[in-house]
């Protein structure tokens, strides 16, 4: 297993130099999902929600997530994001919505924190926006699904280089 890189030989928190990497083209994929009641599941399908379109703005909420990253996580670096899109499945048969988000950057160092930001605050925007007709929601498996870019080369959920 690798040592820990946010921490100096004394054990200090620092931010990671990555000033020597190479500028490659970076990507990461992450997903999760939020679960609730069957009516609230319909209420948003069916746009009927007092507040609007539930998941255009957890979409933009999710977006604007990705960007704010090293805003909120205290060693990330700041990036110049150059494609952020934010996917949601319904899953209509476990009263579930699954949010996918990708994030693409070219730079020194990966954007899997700016994904994981994003599927997190997408679904917590729904969380949000729904809790009024459902505080039983949960949201779960927030995960990382896919990295590609950089020294470490590609990797995938379940498969093996």
């Amino acid at each position: 297993m690798s040592k820990l890189t946010h921490f100096d030989e004394q054990g200090q928190a620092h931010m990671v130099d990555v000033g020597a990497k190479d500028y490659t083209h970076r990507i990461a994929v992450t997903s999760g999902h939020i679960s609730m009641e069957p009516d609230t599941l319909r209420l948003i399908v069916q746009g009927g929600h007092k507040k609007g379109d539930v998941l255009g703005i957890a979409r933009v909420a999710g977006i604007m997530a990705a960007k704010k990253t090293p805003d909120l996580v205290p060693l990330c670096h700041p990036l110049a994001l150059t494609r952020i899109a934010i996917d949601f499945d319904i899953d209509g048969d476990h009263n579930r919505i699954h949010c996918r988000a990708r994030v693409e950057t070219r730079g020194q160092t990966g954007v899997e924190m700016e994904a994981l930001c994003a599927t997190q605050v997408a679904l917590l925007t729904i969380y949000d926006m729904c809790k009024a007709v459902d505080r039983g929601m949960v949201i779960g498996e927030v995960q990382l699904e896919e990295k590609a870019g950089g020294k470490s080369g590609h990797w995938k959920r379940g498969h093996a280089d």
